[in-house]
């Protein structure tokens, strides 16, 4: 949109923006007279309805990355839409101490920098340089997400790890333990070899590896000379072995369940058991039972009443004295020598290559080993309940498909490992001593008393985040909780939401016993996962993950979090580009240029009425599209679709107020004297107060700038009330505007075929529709950029043209153009589209490359095949219009 200057007949601007909008300034202004001010303090004294939201506590070793721009971006839309409905807000930050992933940290940093481990060093001073580590390094993510501009409650920020949240999670060990929920035993657990300790399934990353699959032979122990052959990945664990297995219907092995076969080494008898479990198609249809080592191995075990051999040490080596050949070794070392003994004993059959998914650890980056394990395991209470209140909608998901896989947990739950055998983190509150039954309590009950060393899953002290972060003494529980949405990721829908939701269940800490005054919140908002162009994951290794820092200092923080979450659906994954950011950026731009355009026109009226004035049918138009804006953009956060109400907000901004009736207005701008113009500026006025407020939860440092600039209030936009969806007046007149709009869309269509550019003034005519006169007919040659409109019974022979709802459009081309040169023009693009044709239907027509290519790509061919056809017709008609020139 073109800015002309402002017209002498017009009243002098009461004031003007900067010629462009310069986001950073303006930003680093902003947000720091935001928090000076407190706007974002939560006041539990307040009248106000209570709104809540506890962010998910990122890493303290984590930085920002574009799937905390989205989350927290979501966060922000909604606490600043419910700030303008009048609420008392409160969005809660913080940070989680993350215990495995920030030893891993400080660790690595003692290893390279000091070349010593946390052992040379000792568990007190060990964890005193983790928390020197937390206070230089462990905010910077918090600082991020500031330059984002998000506005949390920052006076309130909590850590898992503060002193009053460690009392919390203690007390709730010891009480669970005493209702007999928490109990020590030995079963299965995900082992990092690497970091020495158990670790959650979420801290498991699936790899593919080209391995071996190795055929082994067992002799049957009663016919000697005659084999069972298994087939496995893992030689190395043999010595583990206390049992075959076969599927007890497979008619090779049936008459063999029962029997015993010898173990290669160390040599020994074991049982030949049958079990449903066992796949027959798989390898050779019989699995070596290896109970300690494998996590479907110690189920077997335990149905059939196996022992378990433990072969393996925490490292990883081999731990087995018998077989001195694989004593000691690392575990794949031990595998390939493993691999070389059978093969003397005559027992390897084959080995091939074999491509499978190994378990790795996230943070040690080095395969799992699944073992038998002493640990704390808690069983889950209010199951039941925690069903009950998803079912019965007092907690709703959206998207709404994610209660399937919420119930399918908690139907199948299993004893949560919460041990870690790490030092930074809640230590486990169990004392021992000598002849004494263990002691649970938060306090150490004397010198002689030595606490647990473990310490707890980090989700253990995460689930009690949605009420524990918050103060009771000051009433921010009774006015907050329970929270009204949570915004996270599916993936940990298991580790962090459902736990969140048995917490809040079990420990009670609302206004009564009922489950309604417990849950944690009532909404949980599921984000997608953020993806490249090509549909990959986003990583550092691939380079495909882009700084939104750098981002933020390109297009600016609402640029950022306008394009990307105008392309988030809800639930869906998201193909990344960086021109999506581009366009929010754009988009900024554009309404700054129409608010500036506005300015230079003269004084705004932040109270603006244009049903009280002369309205021209653009004006009429305009209202009626912002009234239907207004309603669904409200229907669209209402269901938690952000994505739609940005796209609504898109189009009416850019399409609707700026493309449409900022250029039909300028006749009344530009004209003093019009009867309409009063009722012109008053619908600008009316729209962008509208506008830049359903805008700001979106966009705020532009909208608050916009607003403070322009004069709409006196005070900050942050709490102007939202516009709520009300009864629109409808106007009779609105139709002829949407009529030339129209019409001014396929006049542009029209000159563009022929290469004549939009900003040249241009003669049509119009036949076949009624005389437009006055100033309506003054807009539509505005919307047209036309020299002149002149409304004729019939058109020159052979003038282009396109039918409109306001008649015939047409161009007469004599003196526009050069008929040789355009002729010359399209016969070039004519040349170009049957070759293209060609290229397409021989595609189409080979029916070996249809037959490969995939769905996707054959439908895309036979697109651009109607697309080419319905081009060579349109220029075949230009060639025919420009004969008679």
């Amino acid at each position: 949109m073109s800015l002309p200057e402002s017209p002498a007949s017009a009243p002098e601007p009461d004031l003007e923006l900067a010629k462009a909008y310069e986001p950073g300034p303006i930003q680093d202004r902003l947000y720091a007279a935001w928090l000076a001010k407190g706007y974002y303090h939560a006041d539990p004294a307040s009248p106000k309805e209570g709104y809540s939201i506890v962010i998910p506590p990122p890493n303290i070793t984590g930085i920002l990355h574009l799937g905390h721009v989205l989350n927290n971006t979501i966060q922000d839309i909604l606490c600043r839409k419910a700030r303008m409905e009048g609420k008392e807000v409160l969005w809660l930050p913080g940070t989680d101490h993350a215990g495995l992933a920030t030893q891993t940290v400080v660790e690595k940093h003692l290893r390279k920098e000091e070349k010593i481990t946390r052992h040379d060093l000792g568990r007190e001073a060990f964890l005193q340089r983790v928390w020197s580590w937390k206070e230089d390094r462990g905010g910077i993510i918090i600082a991020q997400l500031k330059k984002l501009g998000v506005s949390c409650d920052w006076d309130r920020t909590r850590f898992t790890l503060d002193a009053a949240y460690t009392r919390a999670v203690q007390d709730v060990f010891v009480a669970l333990y005493k209702k007999g929920l928490i109990r020590r035993g030995k079963r299965m657990v995900n082992w990092c070899p690497g970091s020495l300790t158990a670790i959650s399934d979420e801290e498991v990353i699936p790899k593919p590896q080209k391995s071996k699959l190795y055929h082994i032979r067992y002799e049957i122990v009663d016919a000697p000379g005659t084999f069972l052959t298994v087939a496995t990945t893992r030689p190395e664990t043999i010595p583990g072995d206390t049992a075959l297995a076969v599927h007890p219907d497979d008619p090779r092995y049936a008459a063999l369940v029962g029997k015993t076969a010898y173990r290669p080494f160390p040599k020994e008898a074991l049982p030949i058991v049958g079990d449903a479990h066992i796949d027959p198609k798989f390898g050779t249809g019989v699995l070596k039972v290896t109970p300690a080592h494998d996590k479907a191995d110690f189920e077997i075990g335990a149905r059939h009443h196996l022992p378990t051999r433990d072969i393996l040490t925490p490292d990883g080596k081999i731990a087995c004295p018998e077989v001195p050949e694989l004593h000691g070794l690392d575990r794949f070392e031990a595998r390939t020598k493993a691999a070389a003994l059978l093969a003397e004993l005559g027992l390897l059959d084959k080995e091939e290559d074999y491509q499978n998914t190994v378990g790795f650890s996230e943070r040690a980056d080095v395969p799992i080993e699944p073992r038998l394990s002493e640990q704390w395991f808690l069983d889950y209470p209010q199951t039941e309940e925690a069903l009950r209140v998803v079912r019965e909608k007092l907690i709703r998901f959206f998207p709404e498909h994610w209660e399937k896989v919420y119930n399918h947990w908690l139907e199948n739950i299993q004893p949560w490992c919460i041990s870690r055998q790490v030092w930074w983190g809640h230590r486990i509150p169990v004392w021992y001593k000598p002849g004494a039954e263990p002691l649970c309590q938060v306090e150490s009950p004397g010198a002689e008393w030595e606490q647990d060393p473990d310490t707890l899953d980090t989700w253990f002290s995460s689930w009690l985040w949605a009420y524990e972060t918050m103060d009771v003494a000051d009433g921010t529980r009774k006015k907050f909780y329970p929270t009204n949405v949570l915004v996270t990721g599916p993936d940990i829908i298991f580790l962090w939401v459902a736990r969140m939701i048995v917490a809040g269940l079990e420990f009670q800490p609302g206004k009564d016993a009922s489950a309604e005054a417990n849950i944690p919140f009532r909404d949980v908002y599921f984000t997608g996962l953020i993806r490249d162009k090509q549909g990959r994951k986003m990583s550092k290794s691939l380079g495909n993950s882009p700084d939104p820092l750098d981002l933020i200092a390109s297009y600016g923080a609402d640029g950022v979090r306008f394009g990307l979450v105008r392309i988030a659906p809800q639930g869906q994954d998201i193909r990344f580009d960086e021109k999506q950011i581009e366009e929010g950026r754009n988009f900024g731009n554009k309404l700054w240029n129409a608010c500036r355009f506005r300015a230079m026109q003269g004084k705004i009226d932040p109270q603006a009425d244009p049903s009280r004035l002369a309205l021209s049918p653009f004006a009429a138009a305009l209202l009626e599209s912002l009234h239907a804006t207004i309603a669904k953009v409200n229907a669209a956060l209402d269901a938690y679709e952000f994505s739609v109400a940005a796209g609504a907000l898109y189009d009416f901004v850019w399409n609707d107020f700026c493309s449409r009736f900022i250029e039909a207005a300028k006749v009344d701008f530009l004209d003093a004297a019009s009867p309409t113009r009063a009722g012109t500026l008053a619908a600008t006025d009316y729209t962008l107060s509208r506008v830049l407020r359903l805008l700001h939860p979106y966009m705020p440092f532009l909208t608050e700038e916009l607003w403070l600039n322009l004069g709409f209030g006196t005070g900050t936009i942050q709490f102007a009330a939202w516009p709520k969806g009300e009864a629109a007046p409808t106007y009779p007149t609105a139709v002829v505007a949407r009529h030339g709009y129209e019409t001014a869309e396929k006049g542009r269509s029209l000159r563009s075929q022929f290469g004549l550019p939009s900003n040249k003034k241009v003669p049509f005519l119009i036949t076949g529709g009624a005389s437009i006169t006055g100033p309506i007919r003054r807009e539509l040659e505005t919307l047209l950029n036309a020299e002149m409109i002149e409304f004729v019974d019939v058109a020159p022979e052979r003038t282009p043209s396109i039918l409109t709802p306001l008649g015939e459009l047409c161009l007469p081309l004599a003196g526009l153009i050069d008929p040789e040169a355009e002729r010359a023009r399209i016969g070039k693009e004519l040349a170009k589209i049957e070759k293209d044709l060609a290229l397409t239907e021989g595609k189409l027509a080979n029916t070996e490359v249809v037959s490969r290519a995939p769905e996707a790509k054959v439908n895309e061919w036979r697109t651009l095949l109607e697309t080419l056809k319905a081009g060579r017709e349109r220029l075949g008609e230009q060639l025919k219009q420009l004969e008679s020139l």
